[in-house]
């Protein structure tokens, strides 16, 4: 049993005490700032203030500020890494809760993190104990709390092909409930917690890893394949995965850095449009008028019947390629798929582009592009 700093939990559901005045003694812990600047735990580094902002660092922690949040009738936002969120630049009129939780727990191949662990350094000390499932996911921003809401996934890898449990506090129940993965409702970044995002919150994700003897999963993503110079299907070193995954994010401005304005972003802004084999035609037919006949739009299979397109094809043959924009919004330099402010945006700057692109690919080839962070006090 491998154990990090301040391993997280909770004995049971035991509620906190209170003094006499009402107020959780476990909350009266909790850091608590007023007006506080939301952009800086974002990775777009854009909104405007929480009217309260909490920080939690335990589980009991988190629980309690919930419950005082949920007993006042007031509205609340969870805060992890930030980088799934949009937050309108007039800020957040409620209580905004961030959990800075820790816990790295391995036994065997079984992992379990709180969730405010980053979610990039655990896939590194997975990979480091030569265990294998998640190491194409090397160098996603955020927490792993986050990684079940969103069933995150990138390079042939998905968390929900590796999650066992999720532990989280139900607000409806007022309670903590441990929900196995055939109940999370995992579908293509989505899930049961994304459906339904005032009922839990997170508290830690539980992973079921592979002992392949210090090798990869089997390479499934084609471009990672040919990097690595294997066949799909093959296995690496997961070092060799982990380390190959990062210099591709890299490339498209995927990893975050600081000096680098390609990665004040949220990654991906656009999930990738699954139609039917209907939708799909019509849109077929119009690549075919507006590129000519012979080309051949993105096409994966998505289920019975439905068909998976590329969000950055569709961005870049309708015109908005590398670089596109002029004002403090702009599409990354390094890939089309993400938006990002160049140091002077605002939230507003932001969603007009992002408005622009969304009008131009349905103008273009009838497709409704849907973005990918969650927006706070606005719409897209």
């Amino acid at each position: 049993m491998e154990e990090g700093e301040g391993s997280p939990g909770t004995e049971g559901d035991e509620r906190p005490r209170h003094d006499r005045r009402g107020r959780s003694r476990t909350l009266e812990r909790v850091q608590e700032l007023h007006d506080a600047p939301l952009a800086p735990l974002t990775t777009f580094r854009l909104g405007g203030p929480a009217a309260r902002l909490l920080t939690a660092t335990t589980d009991d922690e988190v629980i309690a500020a919930v419950r005082e949040v949920d007993a006042a009738g007031t509205p609340l936002l969870i805060v992890g890494g930030g980088s799934n969120l949009v937050i309108g630049d007039k800020g957040f009129a409620g209580t905004a809760l961030r959990i800075a939780t820790k816990g790295f727990s391995l036994d065997g191949t079984n992992l379990e993190l709180a969730a405010g662990e980053l979610w990039t350094d655990a896939v590194a000390r997975t990979v480091e104990a030569g265990l294998a499932g998640i190491e194409c996911l090397a160098g996603i921003p955020g927490s792993a709390g986050a990684t079940p809401i969103q069933n995150v996934g990138a390079y042939g890898q998905e968390v929900s092909s590796t999650i066992t449990e999720v532990i989280a506090y139900d607000r409806k129940a007022d309670e903590t409930v441990t929900i196995p993965n055939e109940e999370c409702a995992f579908s293509y970044r989505h899930s049961r917690f994304k459906a339904d995002p005032d009922r839990f919150v997170v508290l830690r994700v539980r992973f079921g890893l592979e002992d392949a003897g210090g090798m990869s999963a089997p390479v499934k993503y084609p471009e990672t394949a040919r990097t690595l110079g294997v066949e799909a299907g093959d296995r690496v070193p997961a070092a060799l995965a982990r380390e190959t995954v990062l210099k591709l994010r890299a490339g498209k401005g995927m990893v975050l850095d600081p000096e680098d304005h390609d990665t004040w972003s949220a990654g991906s802004f656009f999930t990738n449009p699954i139609l039917t084999e209907e939708e799909f035609a019509a849109f077929h037919a119009r690549v075919a008028d507006r590129l000519g006949p012979d080309t051949a739009p993105p096409a994966f299979p998505a289920g019975e019947a439905r068909v998976k397109t590329s969000a950055a094809w569709l961005i870049d043959k309708a015109g908005f390629t590398k670089g596109y924009g002029s004002g403090p919004a702009r599409i990354s330099t390094k890939h089309t798929l993400a938006l990002t402010n160049r140091g002077e945006a605002t939230t507003d700057d932001l969603l007009a582009l992002a408005r622009e692109v969304v009008a131009g690919v349905h103008d273009a080839f009838g497709v409704t592009l849907v973005n990918e962070p969650v927006t706070v006090g606005v719409t897209l």
